[in-house]
């Protein structure tokens, strides 16, 4: 529940849909055109920068100007007070970062799409000359109808160009996974950034990885700028070559040696589909720094396309290499010679210069059983924690370098070691009412078990959470929400026979109402004195609920004991009259009062017949059935005074079972609704909820 907000007298936040390190977004509502919109409300140490502000205003207005199906649609930009925010297309669907976390890589189908439509959207953005420069799955959004939609642009450039110059700690963590090498760089931008980006978001989808990742955001921009072009294995993944292709050409380092642009992406994607086999791209890799040059000994790969030569070495170098051949042959004969004569002179054996080891396969290896393993094989261990889903904890997920690898002696193999699954902060739902949260949990994977229990809150209310909102934990952990039930019902106790103050002291200090209005001259009980009651001892009734009395009104003529005798007393004549006055007429004559109801379209709210007839005798204390004209619905109460909207209740034929206290609307200590609402269809007899502006009674 969040405190009712209206910006520029427009937009309305209704609830909170997400954080992040830059703003906070929020489901709301147009109230000019009547339309859901998504706000997203900017965090005030950006509203305090002046030129993150100016930044901000220039790139979101030019946002605004983007109108493509891939493209969440920015419909206004403006300022509240110190208060900046944006207005959005509100998206029915999961990003596509909580896609990938639940079901891992994506079916080359599902991905090739998904990257078309992206490059569909940034094809258009940057005809318009607009770049994204946050391309991510959590910025990439999905409809039930799986149209993909590029959020947060324009908000993406200003934040990524104040990251980069002020570096301010924290920032662009979110991202570094997909920045390209020339932005950790913090060069000039241009689009093939972009198609870097959705180079990487690509790879996970088909990998349900990332290509790089680290200890700290710096060593993750490292390997962005100096790591070597990760390649797709298609026969373990089964990715189509030409895909698999298109992904080594978009994480080229080099601008240049990327696609020109997105829309010769975009056809390229649609050739894969058609042509999956052909691999249209040569798999390269051109980091600009290298360990190692090619052993020249090695037959040269095989073309992936058998009608274009292969031509990764020129002819001069070629040349230069078969000239030198003969130099290192006798370089490596001498060398031999030098040995043997050493060997034959003091007896030592031959060095082995081509010592190699075989790395092991260290994977669901525990962390202890893969150190000591490595440390017995003459090699160098260094341990990297990161999450998993299928992966225990403190177990090998992968290893680096992979299985089978011939390494030198002393070498340093990396373990990727699983801490457990992803942990998530738990969102604060106490407020919310039990459906939402548990949906709203539900959504985000956690399993919800709800406990009930007795509260002053409004029922059906969460009033706490565990564990508590924003710790981290898990996915998929099971998390218990405490449910209000409500106030705990009162067990009424017997008022008949206590004074009428007793009586209303008893009520009072048990927090329920007693209506001790009703007075009547009844034989054998003194004046004051309760002589019957509504509900019954023992019954249960809601705290704030209402209960009524009949009190005495002092000793009746009854029977001489001479004679016996009863004293008759004249009915008055109460049909056409207001209920309540009819009520107090029959009381005041002497009479107890008896209502039936009857549902009518004329004279509701009176009397409209009577049993004995008015004029007529009766013993004095007797019962008057009187009929009460009713309209079979709840009636309008809404603004009246408590102690009006329970009269108006009571001549429409309905109790009051509860007062329930809210503080959202109205003024204060006026009636602002009911349960059932206005104009529903009750049985006339039944007991509503009255709600009411206001703090309750002490």
């Amino acid at each position: 529940m969040i405190e009712e907000r209206i910006f520029n007298n427009r937009y309305r936040l209704d609830s909170k849909l997400g954080e992040g390190g830059m703003a906070t977004v929020y489901c709301g509502t147009d109230t000019v055109l009547r339309r859901r919109v998504a706000i997203k409300v900017l965090r005030e140490q950006y509203a305090a920068d002046e030129e993150f502000v100016r930044r901000f205003y220039q790139e979101a207005e030019s946002a605004a100007r983007l109108s493509h199906p891939n493209i969440v649609n920015t419909y206004d930009v403006g300022r509240e007070g110190d208060t900046y925010f944006i207005v959005m297309e509100l998206v029915d669907g999961p990003s596509l970062a909580e896609i990938i976390a639940a079901d891992g890589k994506l079916p080359e189908p599902v991905a090739l799409d998904y990257a078309a439509q992206i490059a569909s959207g940034l094809a258009y953005a940057h005809r318009t000359g607009l770049l994204h420069r946050d391309i991510k799955p959590a910025n990439i959004l999905v409809t039930k109808d799986d149209v993909v939609k590029l959020s947060d642009f324009g908000i993406a450039r200003a934040v990524s160009a104040h990251t980069m110059t002020l570096t301010k700690p924290g920032l662009v963590m979110g991202s570094v996974y997909y920045i390209s090498p020339e932005q950790a760089q913090g060069h000039e931008l241009h689009e093939s950034s972009d198609l870097y980006s959705l180079g990487i978001v690509l790879y996970q989808m088909l990998t349900g990885k990332l290509p790089f990742a680290g200890e700290s955001p710096v060593t993750v921009a490292l390997k962005h700028i100096g790591d070597p072009v990760p390649v797709i294995d298609t026969r373990s993944l089964g990715v189509s070559p030409a895909l698999a292709a298109i992904v080594n050409k978009l994480l080229q380092k080099r601008p240049e040696n990327r696609f020109a642009s997105a829309s010769e992406l975009a056809s390229a994607l649609r050739e894969a589909r058609e042509r999956p086999s052909v691999a249209g791209y040569r798999l390269a890799d051109d980091a600009p720094t290298q360990a190692f040059r090619a052993n020249r000994s090695l037959p040269p790969r095989r073309s992936p396309l058998p009608d274009r030569p292969y031509t990764s070495i020129d002819e001069r170098e070629d040349e230069r290499a078969r000239r030198g051949g003969w130099v290192w042959v006798l370089l490596v004969a001498f060398l031999l010679a030098a040995t043997a004569i050493g060997f034959y002179l003091f007896g030592r054996p031959l060095p082995n210069f081509t010592s190699t080891i075989a790395v092991a396969d260290y994977t669901d290896m525990s962390d202890a059983q893969a150190q000591q393993a490595v440390v017995n094989a003459g090699l160098r261990v260094r341990f990297v924690k990161s999450p998993s889903d299928t992966v225990a904890a403190n177990h090998v997920i992968r290893q680096n370098p992979l299985a089978g690898s011939k390494v030198a002696r002393d070498s340093l193999v990396e373990l990727v070691v699983s801490n457990g699954k992803p942990l998530v902060g738990l969102l604060d739902v106490r407020g919310y009412s039990a459906l939402d949260a548990q949906r709203t949990l539900q959504a985000q994977g956690f399993a919800v078990t709800l406990v009930r229990k007795f509260d002053s809150s409004a029922k059906d209310n969460v009033i706490d959470q565990q564990p508590k909102a924003g710790t981290p934990v898990p996915q998929a952990s099971r998390i218990t929400l405490i449910v209000s039930n409500g106030a705990q019902p009162v067990s009424v106790p017997n008022f008949v026979g206590m004074s009428a103050e007793k009586a209303e002291a008893v009520a009072t200090k048990l927090g329920i109402r007693l209506d001790t209005s009703q007075q009547a001259a009844i034989s054998g009980v003194p004046a004051g004195t309760i002589a019957s009651q509504n509900p019954a001892p023992g019954d249960q009734l809601q705290k704030g609920g209402s209960a009524s009395a009949v009190v005495s009104t002092g000793a009746q003529t009854g029977p001489s004991p001479a004679t016996g005798a009863v004293t008759t007393l004249t009915v008055p004549g109460v049909i056409g009259k207001p209920y309540q006055d009819a009520i107090d007429a029959i009381v005041a004559a002497g009479f107890r009062a008896q209502v039936q109801f009857q549902i009518l379209n004329t004279s509701n709210g009176t009397i409209v017949a009577e049993n004995p007839p008015g004029a007529n005798q009766a013993a004095q204390g007797s019962v008057i059935d009187v009929t009460l004209s009713v309209p079979g619905e709840v009636p309008d109460t809404e603004g009246m005074a408590v102690d009006k909207a329970r009269a108006a209740l009571a001549a429409a034929g309905y109790g009051v079972a509860q007062t329930r206290f809210t503080t959202a609307a109205g003024a204060g200590g006026r009636v602002v609704g009911t349960e059932p609402a206005v104009g529903t269809p009750v049985s006339p007899g039944s007991a509503v909820v009255l709600i009411v502006n206001g703090a309750p009674p002490p």
